[in-house]
């Protein structure tokens, strides 16, 4: 039936058949939005990532929000980080507290690169420890399940060249390859992105939490904590390089001596 169904509409589109018109798409969307298949659902969410940011079909991929299934609802977040509105930040919001952290993670990155304030601060929630850095924004059990999870390289990637306060850096390819290496591996610890993505804030609360994640138990997090002080171009932070210099993981030390040079030729005046 599925199959005379398609045949049936190749043939009315085809030339001298019937012209397509916004409600005949509109029903094959409404139909892959409806589908039991999941990955069909992901498909028609990232779709409609292509359509306008209002209207009905906008009001669809806000109900998908609801779905069942979490990568329906990353699809959701993925599209909804393409419309720049006031709607759209709002349903970012919301799934900042969707109970999948690959979800709320996701809208998090997204509104951090729409510069909205509640992305930095779910970023310092990841990020930060049981310390006065650590923010309320999720639950304790939220807050780790955050930090245990792995982002893909590419969706950080398009998170950070997105305006998330990676690219561009302070003067033309600084850190690129640091970053390059940092991210080498197939997924990114969520701390170890959070480091990378608040690497520009200079929130004093952004700082602390840097800190905090110099002595992170996981070397990828140290390193990128590390990264982004460097970067930061702060001579009095060097201090806070110097443990690291002693560092277990070469990745780290070497990082860490990369950095306090940098931050030793700011102090000396002989970069500018």
């Amino acid at each position: 039936m599925r199959w005379i169904l398609v045949v049936s509409m190749a043939a009315a589109l085809a030339p001298g058949g019937w012209a397509a018109s916004d409600a005949q798409c509109s029903e094959i969307l409404q139909r892959g939005l409806d589908a039991k298949n999941p990955e069909t659902r992901q498909q028609a969410v990232s779709a409609l990532s292509l359509a306008t940011g209002r209207g009905p079909l906008f009001d669809q991929l806000e109900r998908m929000l609801q779905d069942k299934d979490a990568k329906v609802r990353q699809a959701v977040v993925a599209s909804l980080a393409d419309v720049k509105s006031e709607r759209a930040t709002a349903a970012l919001h919301k799934a900042l507290e969707d109970p999948v952290p690959e979800v709320s993670f996701a809208a998090a990155k997204a509104l951090w690169a729409h510069h909205d304030p509640a992305g930095r601060t779910a970023l310092l929630a990841v990020l930060a420890r049981e310390s006065k850095s650590s923010s309320n924004f999720f639950s304790k059990e939220k807050r780790q399940a955050l930090r245990m999870m792995h982002t893909p390289r590419t969706t950080f990637l398009f998170a950070a060249e997105q305006g998330a306060g990676l690219v561009p850096f302070p003067g033309v390819g600084e850190g690129v390859a640091s970053m390059q290496g940092i991210l080498a591996s197939s997924g990114v610890p969520g701390r170890a992105a959070a480091a990378l993505l608040l690497g520009a804030d200079r929130d004093p609360a952004t700082i602390d939490a840097l800190r905090d994640a110099l002595s992170d138990k996981d070397s990828s997090v140290r390193a990128a904590a590390v990264h982004s002080i460097s970067l930061r171009n702060d001579p009095a932070l060097k201090k806070e390089l110097e443990p690291l210099l002693a560092d277990d993981k070469e990745s780290v030390r070497l990082r860490a001596a990369a950095g306090y040079l940098r931050l030793s030729a700011i102090e000396a005046g002989r970069v500018k």
